[in-house]
């Protein structure tokens, strides 16, 4: 079993309230859960209106899946134009830990 965990800290466009920030965040939350069947969720700054860490989480029995699926939770993330990815944090367990 291999467990591969993404952390994604974005900059938010135009945002100037938590309930704005929230309403940003939302929407890529869901579809990477629907789109990819990760586990995702927003894990970090969650007192600053323009940033997000939006942490994911993916296990399988290969580690090029978790890869391949990780690397397209980030694309996606990074190709939406009201968010700017600032970094991208990659976490590995395998079957050796």
């Amino acid at each position: 079993m291999y467990v591969g965990a993404l952390e994604l800290d974005v900059l938010l466009g135009d945002v100037h309230s938590l309930k704005q920030k929230r309403s940003a965040v939302r929407p890529v939350v869901a579809e990477l859960r629907k789109r990819f069947e990760v586990a995702v969720a927003e894990a970090g700054h969650l007192d600053l209106h323009r940033r997000a860490l939006i942490g994911v989480c993916a296990v399988a029995a290969d580690a090029a899946h978790v890869n391949d699926v990780l690397d397209a939770c980030e694309r996606l993330v990074s190709g939406r134009p009201e968010l700017q990815l600032l970094s991208a944090r990659r976490r590995w367990l395998g079957p050796d830990d």
